[in-house]
């Protein structure tokens, strides 16, 4: 399992990612926004909030988190 070891807010509810391995990349996750537990989002400044957590995912306070391995599938590119 790939864990995040550093995240930067992007314009456009992006995320530019560096996973334990060196890998990294940018995410666009501006489709989610306002569906359904992603309405958080809706404010700007709340998405700005994401945070690593202790087992390398993203994690918006307790409402949100983000597999590691499903974001590092999307940086590169892979199934």
């Amino acid at each position: 399992m790939r864990k995040i070891s550093k995240v930067k807010v992007l314009p456009g509810y992006r995320l530019e990612l560096v996973f334990d391995d060196g890998v990294s990349g940018t995410v666009d996750l501006s489709e989610a926004v306002g569906k359904g537990v992603f309405a958080l989002w809706l404010d700007p400044a709340a998405f700005d909030q994401v945070r690593i957590g202790s087992s390398g995912e993203l994690v918006w306070g307790d409402r949100i988190d983000l597999c590691p391995d499903a974001l590092y599938l999307k940086v590169t590119g892979t199934t």
